[in-house]
């Protein structure tokens, strides 16, 4: 009896490894069927492995039942035998907890076909769902093809109809088409005709493009429009022209020097796998500056290397000094406010939060005719200041502070503060700010950039202004993508140019000759028709280096940021050694680097904080930390307190006396 246990036994293991654990793994693999099924076969197919496991479990059982009975017919037979009282005792019990044993696995098993039951009761349900889900897509789908076609049908109809009061009916996208004057009438337009619709709040236009010698007489058969003055437009060719360049014209430039040899590539980026979901879970809502992340999500730039980034397209304002007109200039100005985001189309990676007390310094006075100086003035909330200036007419300078915030799906980081542009010649006073700039797919998928907000360029010499619209990604928009447009107008709201383009490649501007109402948008609002002449290219954006996507995306002057140099202060990003580790390509010893950095500003800050208190306690004032390179000073014209260069760090440089730089590496 006791051998046939054990055989019987070993049957039951066997039958469970061979027979049902085999049919586990081979049902869990997801071999056993196609990939492409009909519904049907999607909702059945697990209700039948479902079946298939019950079947198992109640072979199991039944031979748990049959070997139970067995087990419990031999106790029977020892308690019949003659054994001391304890043992009858002792086998009573055994033979309780067999029947305790038996009962329970014929529970299980009825729970089992309960759940199969209620599962195939809601077959049919999941299935109704799931069809009325598929059907919805495929009408939707179907909807949206045939509104595609009705909108070509449209355009079609719109540029073969007649007279001009068709384009003030179409939608506000942009829109490129042909005009055919009514027989009889005199006609202002060419074949090639634009529209654009005058902006509401925010631009979205229709252009009407013009032959430039149709225009010479006065009057137009436009209701409401002004007079044009095509002949300013050719005197301004040669200006607007240049712009068409790749790279400002160095024989205008002929005090400034050949350009130094810098290095055109980085070590290429490692391929380190790490799952940014565990660590962005436990922080939503929080800004991300106080988010600890490794410099696996990090480029090897610092934020003050970005900032001075936006100078990559400078030339712009070297043209923009040549301009004798205020608004002419503003084109410029507004086309260098867009170029500054045509590096971010493909950087996802975060740049390094600066330390605070770092800096930046890129000297092109030699070669481009400028120099930049950023310095991190605050490190919660994170705020670098940065001064531009330039030999070729100019200054810029701004402070900005950037507050991000992790939303889930997507992540939003608004740039605060207003950037400062002054033209030394004839003291145009512009300024601006930033958009919001959105990372996409953070949880899943590829990751994506989009910028979306308005900018309002304002000259505060000659209150001219430059509205313009970043228009975010929509899937359902037949709209250019990451598009820009705009208006330039002067002190008495007269537009004087249109501005259209997109942020990751070009802009274009083109001349305002006639203006005149058209009608009302669905919101009551009365819609402009501005009558132009061909549009002129202002910015193109440079092409990538070679080998770009495995150097971060970066740009050519992106590659020269980080590039080591000498006579820098101390206290330069060029000179941060988490940042030098990674871009080597030995991002363990970067991470280690970067919490060691870390952990020393914050024992700066501890510091810090502990001779407040003892300054409170004694009564006596206490500063907190004071830049080292730029001073808070109101703005006259903006009426913030915001951080100024006040002098020395050239001068410092030219000395290399570096004696009041802070040891923040």
């Amino acid at each position: 009896m006791k051998g046939r246990g054990c055989w019987e036994t070993g049957s039951i293991r066997s039958f469970c490894n061979a027979g049902c654990l085999n049919k586990f793994h081979k049902d869990d693999s997801g071999d056993e069927e196609p990939a492409s099924q009909s519904d049907k076969s999607e909702l059945h197919g697990p209700l039948k492995t479902l079946s298939s496991k019950l079947e198992d479990l109640s072979t199991c059982n039944d031979l748990i039942a049959k070997h139970g009975a067995a087990l419990q017919r031999s106790l029977s037979e020892l308690e019949n035998l003659r054994l001391p009282a304890e043992s009858g005792e002792k086998i009573k019990a055994v033979n309780e907890r067999a029947t305790l044993f038996r009962i329970t696995s014929n529970a299980m098993i009825n729970a089992c076909r309960d759940f199969l039951d209620l599962a195939e009761s809601h077959s049919r349900k999941w299935q109704r769902l799931l069809q009325h889900e598929r059907e919805q897509r495929i009408r939707l789908e179907e909807t949206i093809e045939q509104l595609a076609k009705q909108h070509n049908s449209l355009e079609r109809a719109c540029r073969g109809a007649p007279g001009l009061a068709a384009p003030t009916t179409t939608s506000s996208s942009t829109t490129k088409g042909s005009v055919q004057p009514a027989k009889g009438e005199a006609s202002d337009e060419d074949e090639e005709t634009e529209y654009f619709d005058a902006m509401e709040d925010a631009p979205a236009f229709i252009t009407v493009t013009a032959d430039p010698k149709h225009h010479r007489r006065s009057g137009s058969n436009l209701s409401g429009a002004s007079e044009g003055h095509p002949e300013d437009w050719n005197l301004e060719d040669s200006v607007f022209e240049s712009s068409n360049q790749s790279s400002y014209n160095e024989s205008t430039c002929k005090d400034l020097l050949p350009k130094k040899r810098r290095r055109t590539r980085i070590p290429d980026k490692p391929n380190y796998s790490l799952n940014l979901w565990s660590i962005m879970k436990n922080c939503i809502g929080k800004e991300l500056s106080k988010i600890p992340m490794p410099v696996n999500f990090n480029e090897p730039l610092s934020m003050l290397q970005r900032l001075t980034e936006d100078l990559e397209y400078h030339e712009l304002l070297d043209k923009a000094v040549k301009c004798e007109s205020s608004t002419e200039q503003m084109c410029f100005v507004a086309a260098f406010s867009v170029s500054s985001y045509s590096t971010t189309v493909h950087r996802t990676a975060k740049p390094f939060n600066p330390l605070l007390g770092e800096t930046y310094e890129l000297d092109r006075l030699e070669e481009l005719g400028f120099r930049s100086l950023c310095e991190q003035v605050s490190h919660h909330p994170p705020a670098a200041a940065h001064h531009v200036y330039s030999r070729r007419g100019w200054t810029l300078w701004q402070e900005i502070t950037i507050a991000s915030k992790f939303r889930g799906k997507y992540l939003s980081i608004m740039p605060l503060g207003a950037i400062h542009l002054e033209f030394h010649s004839s003291g145009n006073h512009y300024v601006w700010r930033k958009v919001t700039s959105t990372v996409h797919n953070i949880i899943v998928g590829k990751l994506w950039i989009d910028q979306s907000g308005e900018i309002e360029i304002v000259n505060h010499k000659s209150k001219d202004k430059c509205q313009l619209k970043f228009t975010p990604y929509s899937y359902f928009s037949r709209d250019v993508p990451r598009k820009v447009t705009g208006v330039v107008s002067d002190a008495d709201g007269k537009a004087h140019y249109v501005m259209s383009g997109t942020w990751d490649e070009k802009m274009e501007c083109s001349k305002i000759l006639h203006s005149s109402h058209g009608s009302s948008s669905t919101e009551g609002k009365q819609k402009t028709v501005y009558q132009t002449l061909s549009p002129k290219v202002l910015w193109r954006k440079y092409p990538l280096p070679e080998n770009a996507e495995n150097m971060y995306f970066f740009s050519e002057l992106a590659l020269t940021l980080n590039e080591p140099e000498e006579r820098v202060a101390p206290t330069d990003s060029r000179l941060r050694p988490d940042q030098r580790l990674m871009e080597s390509g030995r991002w363990d010893e970067a991470n280690v680097e970067k919490q060691r950095l870390e952990e020393k500003q914050r024992a700066v800050r501890r510091r810090r904080e502990a001779e407040a208190v003892e300054a409170l306690e004694e009564g006596k004032d206490y500063e907190g930390y004071i830049p080292l390179w730029f001073e808070r000073k109101v703005d006259a014209v903006t009426g913030e307190l915001i951080c100024v260069y006040k002098g020395g760090y050239w001068e410092a440089k030219e000395k290399q006396d570096w004696s009041v730089c802070p040891d923040i590496f």
